[in-house]
């Protein structure tokens, strides 16, 4: 015997943003008839009048929060009313932030981004083209990338912990490695805030074991607890947090650019990244000197490793240091 589920049922908030998706996603105008068919909640409407008062519902809801729901004729030979978002409308302009407003905006930001939203998203979308909606391209993309990659994030956890220890101004203590291969030790901070900056979360404190301030990448952290007492920890006065973990990473990042000797016929990959800029000879074997410029300091770390002896990093000194880490390691594997 079969046990039947009733289907789930499409929150308010849900279809209010299908309905956004589409209305910004179409070249043209949307009927209230092809709304229906193919945005995600519409479908439920037992009856042509229950979908005319939720339609109607929702229309004066996305013009009461400020959304610009524009109508017009569907083509010059229909002249079905139909709807859309203008984009121009619809767009902020452009908001002048100060470096603690947008730290702030971009850790709010990455804290309520999630895989399930953006899945939804997707779904959304590509559900009005398989309706014959023609969507953007551009939306697409837009939504694929949305979340950027999760590589350069420090897990929600470690962050969800330090910002609550940052606002209880209280000690933690945690497992960090300097690199991204290298051996965990415990570092016993005080920390004064969390700056976001070139794609990553970064933790700024006082170290007690070194009795000195420190910045430390959130992706090399883990196992986080609080020791000591709340309201223990003093934030100091006239310290910018984002220009101390300038200062900090200036020297990986060297301007966003390294220099790196490849030799005679080898390491393609980084040959077709950089730029020549003169021939020297290493250890005997002739090469070329590329100016590379940095997106990613773990990728291009990751690539230098690969290549080995034919491949050697001249500036900056912290991303020779990760990579003569991790042939370290590789070498310690090995043995």
């Amino acid at each position: 015997m079969w046990a039947s589920v009733a289907p789930t049922k499409t929150s308010k908030v849900e279809r209010l943003m299908n309905l956004v998706i589409a209305l910004l996603s179409t070249h043209g105008y949307l009927t209230a008839d092809r709304i229906r068919a193919s945005v995600t909640g519409y479908g439920e409407c037992p009856t042509d009048e229950a979908f005319s008062r939720m339609f109607e519902r929702d229309k004066s809801e996305l013009r009461d929060l400020g959304i610009p729901l524009e109508t017009g004729r569907v083509s010059s030979m229909d002249p079905t009313e139909g709807y859309r978002v203008k984009r121009g409308a619809y767009a902020l302009p452009d908001v002048d932030l100060t470096p603690d407003e947008a730290a702030a905006v971009a850790v709010a930001t990455k804290l309520w981004e999630s895989p399930e939203r953006i899945r939804a998203a997707q779904s959304a979308v590509l559900k009005l083209r398989a309706a014959g909606v023609d969507v953007d391209p551009a939306d697409e993309i837009a939504i694929s990338t949305a979340s950027g990659p999760t590589g350069l994030l420090g897990p929600e956890a470690v962050l969800g912990k330090l910002l609550s220890a940052i606002d209880a101004r209280q000690a933690i203590q945690f497992q960090h490695r300097p690199t991204p291969v290298g051996a965990y030790s415990t570092r016993t901070v005080e920390p004064w805030g969390v700056v976001t900056a070139r794609g990553r979360w970064y933790l700024v404190g006082h170290d007690r074991d070194r009795d000195a301030t420190r910045v430390f990448r959130l992706s090399r952290i883990a196992d986080v607890t609080t020791i000591g007492p709340e309201g223990e920890v003093t934030h100091p006065h006239g310290v910018d947090l984002r220009a101390t973990v300038d200062r900090a990473i200036g020297d990986a990042l060297n301007g966003g650019r390294a220099t790196i000797w490849v030799a005679d016929g080898r390491a393609t990959a980084l040959r077709r990244a950089g730029r020549p800029t003169g021939r020297r000879m290493i250890g005997g074997r002739h090469g070329e000197v590329l100016d590379i410029d940095v997106g990613a300091l773990d990728w291009l770390a990751r690539e230098v490793t690969g290549y080995g002896a034919d491949a050697l990093v001249l500036e900056p000194a912290s991303l020779r240091e990760d990579v003569v880490a991790r042939l370290t390691a590789q070498a310690g594997r090995r043995a």
